[in-house]
C-alpha cells in the first residue's frame, strides 16, 4: 500500500500544459521516470481516451483522470498540484488538482479497493485543502496515504424515517465515479431527517448487493449510471429517478429532492427518466432522444460480436472450400459427413452440381460456412433484443429479440430490427413504471412485461409496419446494389467523413452501424459499406504516426510519444488510437483526417473493395476482396491525411507546440571572448 504513491510520483505548483490531454501526458511521464511503466505513451493514451467519454472533474476543482490499463503492473497513483488550472469538465471550473490512477488490467479488488477508497476521499473537503497546502512532496504524499490507509467505513445503521430510497451508482471503469457519487448521496442524506438511503456502489471492486427487503420496502430508487444497472428487475414497479453519474457527485442533494417527489407522486411521468435534461430536481434525466442513441450503440456493441464470429467464418469457409461451395453448402452439411465426403459433384435441390474442390476441403468449408450463417441469423435479433435491454434493461430482451425474428421473417432486415428494438424498450420501460401491487411486483420483470411487450411488438409488425419496413429495406437493398461510378464514390467519401469526425464517437458509431449491421444481407454492395467504414476508420492513427516521424518538431513531446504506438492501433481499426493528437489540436487535426477518411472511402468504393469481417483491420486480410483494393484505398487515405496535417501545422502554427519546443530547446551560450 505505501507503494501506491511516493514522492517521485507528485508535481507540486507546475505548468504541465493546457489541455487534459497534456497534463495526462505528463502525469503518465512522472510514473514513467518513477518506473512504474515502460509505456509512458499507452498511458496516457488510455486515460485520455476514457476522459473523452466524460470529463473527470469533480467538484472542489479536482480532476481523476482514471484507467485500467496494460501500462502498469501494479496500482499507482500520480498527482499534481498546477500553477496554470485547467478544464477538465469539472462543475467548479478549471482545475488545479489532479491524480491521474492507473489500475493494471485484470488487477484483483483489493487494488482497486485502495483507488475506490482514494476517490471517496475526494468529496471531503478538508483533504484537498490540505493537498493545496503541502509544503513539499513528501508532505502530500503523507496526505495521501492517511486516507488510502484509513479504515473503511461502514454505512449507519438503518433508522427509522419518512421515506426509504434505495441508490445504485456505477461508471464505466468502475473505479472512481462510482464510488464519489455513492458517498456523495449518503453524505447529503446524512444531513436529513426525512429518508432513509443505502447505496449500492457497483463498482470494479466489487459490491454487496442492497438488502432484499430494503429495496422491497423502499419508496423510491435513485439510478446515477453510466452503465447498464446490474439486476435491475429487484427494483421493478418503484418510482425511479435515472441520471447521469456525475449528476450523483454534483447534484446528491437535488437528486434526494427528485427521490422525494417521485415517492411523493409515483405516476409523475419525469420521475422514470422524464424527457427533461435541465431539472434534476424534477427527477429527469437524459433526454429520450439521447437515451435511444446509447440504447442503439448497445445493441451495436452486443451484436458486434455476432457479426464478427458469423463474418468470419463465412470468410474463412471461401477460403477453405472455394466460392462456389456457397451455392450447396446446406446438402454438403446435411447429405454428407467425415466418414461420407463429397465428391467434387454433388446433388443439389435435384440438380448436379460440380465444384472447384472437392473432399475434406469442400465439406470443411460448408460446415465453416454453414456456423457463420448460423451466426449471421442472430445479427437482427441481437441488435433488437440488446437495444430493449438498454433501453428497459433484462424485461426488454426478450421482447427486442421477438421483434428482430419478425422482422428477418418479413423482410424488414435491420432497420426493422431499429424499429423493433426501439418499441420494445420504451414499452417495456413504460410498464414498468405501472404501480402494482406488492405480490404481483415479483411477476413483472419475467412473466409480465416480456409477455405484454412481446404481444404488443407482434401485433405492431404483423398487423402494421412489418411490410412497409420490408419495403424500406428492399428499397434501401435495390439502392445499394445499383450504385456504381460516381454514386458510390460519393457513398464512400460520406463514410469516411463520418469514421473521421468524431474518432468513436456518435457520429463514427451511427456510419459503423450502418456498415456492420449491413453484413447481414451479405450482398456485395453491403461488403463493400463495410470496406469503406474500416478502411476510413485505419487512416487517423497511422496519418497522424507518420506524420510525428516526418515533422516530430510539429507536435508536442507527449504526441511524439503516442505517434511510436499509434501505427499498430490504426492497423488494428481502433480510430481511437488518434484521440490525443485530435484533442490536443482539433482545429488541425480533424479536418485533415477527415480528408484522409474521405479519400480512402472514395478509392475502396471506386475500386469495389468489400470484407466479411467487422473488425479487425489489416489483421483480416483474408476477408477482404480484392485484398490490393484494400492497400490501395488505405495507402492513399494515409497519404492525403499525412499531407494534410502537416500542412495545417506547417502553415498555421500551433502556438502551444512552440512555446513547448521554445521552454525545451537548450539555452544559448555567451560568446568567448
Amino acid at each position: 500500500m505505501n507503494q501506491l504513491i511516493t514522492p517521485e510520483l507528485v508535481g507540486l505548483d507546475v505548468d504541465f500544459g493546457a489541455s487534459p490531454g497534456e497534463v495526462i501526458a505528463r502525469l503518465a511521464d512522472l510514473v514513467h521516470d518513477a518506473g512504474r511503466t515502460n509505456d509512458p505513451a499507452q498511458l496516457a493514451a488510455d486515460a485520455a481516451a476514457r476522459e473523452e467519454k466524460a470529463g473527470t472533474g469533480v467538484p472542489g476543482r479536482v480532476a481523476i483522470p482514471h484507467t485500467r490499463t496494460s501500462a502498469v503492473t501494479e496500482p499507482t497513483l500520480a498527482f499534481a498540484r498546477l500553477s496554470r488550472p485547467v478544464d477538465f469538465s469539472g462543475p467548479d471550473g478549471d482545475t488545479d488538482l489532479v491524480f491521474l490512477i492507473a489500475a493494471p488490467e485484470g488487477g484483483g479488488k483489493e487494488h482497486l479497493k485502495i483507488l475506490s477508497t482514494l476517490a471517496r476521499a475526494l468529496v471531503r473537503g478538508e483533504f484537498v485543502d490540505k493537498l493545496r497546502a503541502a509544503a513539499t512532496r513528501e508532505e502530500a504524499v503523507e496526505i495521501i496515504l492517511a486516507v488510502v490507509s484509513a479504515p473503511k467505513k461502514t454505512q449507519p445503521a438503518a433508522t427509522a424515517k419518512k421515506y426509504r430510497i434505495a441508490v445504485v451508482t456505477s461508471c464505466p471503469t468502475g473505479i472512481a465515479h462510482t464510488y464519489m457519487a455513492a458517498d456523495a448521496l449518503a453524505q447529503a442524506a446524512q444531513n436529513r431527517d426525512d429518508v432513509e438511503l443505502r447505496v449500492e456502489p457497483q463498482g470494479s471492486s466489487g459490491y454487496e448487493p442492497l438488502d432484499s427487503d430494503f429495496i422491497s420496502g423502499a419508496d423510491a430508487v435513485i439510478f446515477a449510471h453510466d452503465v447498464a444497472v446490474r439486476s435491475k428487475g429487484r427494483f421493478a414497479g418503484k418510482p425511479v429517478v435515472d441520471v447521469p453519474v456525475k449528476q450523483g457527485i454534483n447534484k446528491p442533494a437535488e437528486l434526494i429532492d427528485a427521490a422525494v417527489h417521485a415517492a411523493e407522486n409515483p405516476d409523475s411521468p419525469t420521475v422514470a427518466g422524464g424527457s427533461s435534461e435541465d431539472d434534476a430536481s424534477a427527477g429527469a434525466g437524459e433526454s429520450w432522444p439521447k437515451r435511444i442513441q446509447q440504447a442503439v450503440m448497445t445493441g451495436v456493441s452486443y451484436m458486434v460480436p455476432f457479426v464478427a464470429a458469423g463474418g468470419l467464418l463465412l470468410a474463412l469457409g471461401f477460403l477453405v472450400g472455394g466460392y462456389d461451395m456457397a451455392n450447396g453448402w446446406q446438402a454438403l452439411v446435411t447429405n454428407f459427413s467425415p466418414t461420407n465426403l463429397p465428391g467434387n459433384q454433388v446433388t443439389v435441390d435435384g440438380e448436379l452440381m460440380t465444384f472447384e474442390r472437392s473432399g475434406w476441403l469442400l465439406y470443411l468449408g460448408a460446415v465453416l460456412f454453414a456456423t457463420g450463417q448460423m451466426g449471421m441469423g442472430f445479427v437482427v435479433s441481437a441488435l433488437s433484443g440488446y437495444i430493449g435491454y438498454g433501453l428497459a434493461g433484462r424485461p426488454g430482451i426478450a421482447p427486442g429479440f421477438i421483434g428482430g425474428a419478425i422482422s428477418v421473417l418479413l423482410g424488414a432486415g435491420f432497420i426493422g430490427g431499429l424499429v423493433t428494438g426501439i418499441v420494445a424498450g420504451v414499452v417495456a420501460y413504460w410498464i414498468q413504471s405501472w404501480t402494482v401491487p406488492r405480490w404481483l411486483g415479483s411477476l413483472m420483470p419475467v412473466v409480465i412485461i416480456p409477455l405484454l411487450t412481446s404481444l404488443f411488438i407482434g401485433l405492431l409488425m404483423f398487423l402494421l409496419l412489418g411490410r412497409p419496413l420490408g419495403a424500406i429495406m428492399v428499397g434501401l437493398e435495390g439502392w445499394l446494389e445499383s450504385m456504381s461510378g460516381s454514386s458510390a464514390v460519393l457513398l464512400g467519401v460520406i463514410i469516411g467523413l463520418m469514421m473521421c469526425f468524431d474518432l468513436g464517437g456518435p457520429v463514427n458509431k451511427a456510419a459503423y452501424l450502418f456498415g456492420t449491421a449491413g453484413l447481414s444481407a451479405g450482398t456485395e454492395a453491403s461488403f463493400q459499406i463495410m470496406a469503406a467504414v474500416m478502411i476510413a476508420g485505419m487512416v487517423p492513427p497511422i496519418a497522424l504516426s507518420i506524420a510525428t516521424f516526418l515533422r516530430a518538431k510539429l507536435f508536442t513531446p507527449a504526441e511524439q510519444e503516442n505517434g511510436k504506438s499509434a501505427w499498430l492501433l490504426g492497423l488494428s481499426f481502433v480510430s481511437e488510437g488518434a484521440i490525443p493528437f485530435a484533442a490536443a489540436d482539433p482545429l488541425r487535426v480533424i479536418p485533415s483526417m477527415m480528408l484522409g477518411g474521405a479519400t480512402a472511402g472514395a478509392v475502396s468504393m471506386a475500386l469495389g473493395t468489400g470484407v466479411q469481417a467487422p473488425h479487425g483491420g489489416i489483421f483480416v486480410i483474408f476477408a477482404y476482396d480484392p485484398w490490393w483494393g484494400m492497400f490501395a484505398a488505405l495507402a492513399a487515405g494515409v497519404v492525403v491525411a499525412t499531407a494534410a496535417v502537416l500542412a495545417a501545422k506547417q502553415l498555421w502554427p500551433n502556438k502551444a507546440i512552440e512555446r513547448a519546443a521554445a521552454a525545451e530547446s537548450p539555452a544559448p551560450q555567451p560568446a568567448s571572448t
